[in-house]
């Protein structure tokens, strides 16, 4: 049985023709006639695009006109739709549009277990006539079980492929489907039994087959499995072809054994195999995580000789090999030799180079690079701004640091996990007596609405509270009442605590009844809100000490057992005594 809303959406495309404002307007400008009908296919391709968020109005569109829509715009139709429209408008299109291309993206969506008996019912309501044939059902259950082991679902795939042997004949693409979720898995004793079916069948295994065995076995750490394998291939005249080869490599280099590494790329020029670019990259980023960055030079300049093209994967590797040894002056170098050679840097080696200037105090060599990648047409990710804003932070310079957050939140890419940065900046900022600076930080990302959650409130005003900004911080406190955010009840507790020092009682009157107000909104026991805050608070401040107490390497200091004593002592002595300390907040 459909929900209402499937059966709504259905029932709207069966409707007779409607003539929609934005039909009629829009095709006027393109023709005389502004009927429905006289809308072309350009123009309902433009309206599947607008409307792809209203299931209703695409209904409409589609009923209003006799032009079929193109199958690319029906499928971003079927990706963008929320999953029941979607489902509801592919059940309602013409049996002539219907397709396994179109069916996919629906597919793809439903190779849930929970919606896989959804995703059936829908395969088995696919028309079989002429032009929709027994061979089309076929590769949408192909697509179906290549869905769900891509998710993750094997057991389900693999299930479902047994039980539906009768109704489809197993072929090789569904056998290589679930031999990669298997060893995406890492269960590579599921995925041997896989290759024993495929030639149980009557299959031989192709090279991608046995690519897709390797690449499991190599990112197990087997290779003495992989070994074989590619033994294997050869005795069943299946040639090892360079991505058998480059896959065994990478298992290789990823344990570190390079030496192994060397020898399967000498075995290739052996074998009448050429290495390619991903070879060589990944022989060299092998070898400068060993600490050999010679040798990965003189494979570079190997490429350079063979012809090879070079992209910064390549380069990537030896970037990384000098950041770790503080070698900025040999990273300029390598990236003007990049350049020489007409390969563009992308974001990770910028990154790279950034984090590293910042960090030996080139600041100024930081900023350039920026403005050099950004002038090279190369958009900065949010990793590259984490780097810069944290890389001037550590090293003082905060109003550059606050420059470039304002250019991140700008470009819409502050979002709740990025929380940290916030952090980090605006508990430099106050630290250093720069409240003002921080505040026009907070107030940028409140007015460019980013998505503001309890935790962001929450670091702003621990960070003026842990400065004795105490006023300051329940101000913004009942900013966040207004805002419809309760506090943490450790907060509230701190805010508290701060205030009866300060004996301001009108402000602690005002959060306290907004937050029984709130509590009582949510269906919270203020009492228990409150007790659990003070518990809480309590917890944090005996953390803060313990941590006063251990020392630079984490471990906690040795004392003998006469200090021990002293120190119990002391302990048992000031247990009813307030340390007036304790206001600063860790965080």
């Amino acid at each position: 049985m459909l929900p209402p809303s499937t059966r709504r959406a259905i029932h709207l495309f069966k409707l007779k023709p409607y003539s929609l404002p934005s039909l009629s307007t829009s095709s006027a400008a393109n023709s005389s006639d502004s009927s429905p009908e006289s809308v072309n296919s350009d123009h309902l391709n433009r309206l599947l695009r607008l409307y792809s968020r209203s299931p209703t109005k695409l209904s409409l569109a589609l009923s209003s006109t006799s032009t079929p829509p193109s199958t690319t715009s029906l499928r971003h139709a079927l990706k963008t739709l929320p999953l029941d429209s979607a489902f509801s408008l592919f059940s309602s299109l013409p049996p002539s549009l219907l397709s396994p291309e179109l069916a996919a993206p629906l597919l793809r969506r439903m190779a849930t277990p929970r919606l896989l008996s959804k995703a059936l019912h829908l395969l088995d309501e696919m028309p079989t006539d002429a032009n929709n044939s027994k061979d089309q059902k076929e590769e949408m259950f192909r697509c179906l079980v290549d869905a769900l082991c891509k998710k993750g679902c094997v057991k389900e795939a693999a299930d479902l492929f047994e039980q539906m042997q009768d109704r489809f004949k197993p072929d090789l693409r569904c056998f290589n489907s679930l031999l990669y979720g298997w060893c995406k898995l890492g269960k590579l004793e599921e995925a041997k039994y896989v290759l024993v079916q495929i030639k149980k069948h009557g299959f031989e295994p192709d090279t991608v087959v046995y690519n897709t065995l390797l690449g499991g076995f190599a990112a197990a750490g087997k290779m003495e499995d992989a070994y074989e394998l590619m033994k294997d291939m050869r005795e069943k005249g299946c040639e090892p072809n360079v991505i058998s080869y480059t896959t065994v490599i990478q298992g290789l280099c990823a344990k570190g054994r390079m030496d192994e590494a060397m020898r399967v790329f000498v075995e290739m020029s052996r074998f009448n195999c050429s290495a390619d670019s991903v070879t060589y990259s990944t022989l060299i980023t092998g070898f400068c995580k060993s600490g050999d960055v010679k040798q990965g030079y003189e494979l570079l300049d190997l490429m350079v000789v063979k012809g090879l093209r070079l992209d910064p994967v390549a380069y990537f590797g030896l970037f990384v090999a000098h950041e770790k040894k503080d070698q900025l002056e040999e990273c300029l170098e390598l990236l003007d030799r990049m350049n020489k050679s007409r390969c563009i840097p992308d974001t990770r080696v910028y990154n790279v180079l950034i984090r590293l200037a910042c960090k030996l105090g080139e600041l100024k060599q930081a900023c350039d690079l920026w403005d050099q990648m950004e002038s090279s047409g190369i958009e900065p990710c949010l990793d590259t701004f984490i780097i810069i804003i944290n890389g001037l932070a550590d090293q003082g310079d905060l109003v550059k640091a606050c420059w470039y957050f304002k250019q991140m939140v700008g470009r819409d890419l502050f979002v709740t996990p990025q929380y940290g940065v916030l952090k980090t900046l605006l508990n430099s900022l106050v630290r250093e007596g720069k409240v003002e600076l921080a505040k026009e930080v907070w107030n940028y990302v409140v007015k460019s609405r980013c998505e503001l959650n309890v935790c962001a409130w929450t670091i702003w005003i621990h960070a003026l509270f842990a400065k004795k900004h105490v006023k300051e911080a329940c101000m913004y406190c009942i900013e966040m009442l207004d805002a419809g955010v309760m506090p943490q009840p450790d907060t509230f507790a701190k805010l508290m605590k701060g205030l009866q020092k300060l004996y301001n009682r009108d402000i602690a009157k005002e959060i306290t009844d907004k937050v029984r107000v709130m509590a009582a909104e949510r269906g919270v026991s203020f009492k228990m809100y409150k007790r659990r805050g003070v518990r809480d608070l309590e917890r944090k401040l005996e953390a803060k000490r313990m941590g006063k107490g251990k020392g630079k390497s984490g471990k906690k200091k040795r004392v003998s057992a006469q200090q021990g004593r002293i120190l119990a002592q002391q302990r048992s002595n000031n247990s009813n005594v307030r340390d007036d300390d304790d206001d600063e907040d860790d965080e």
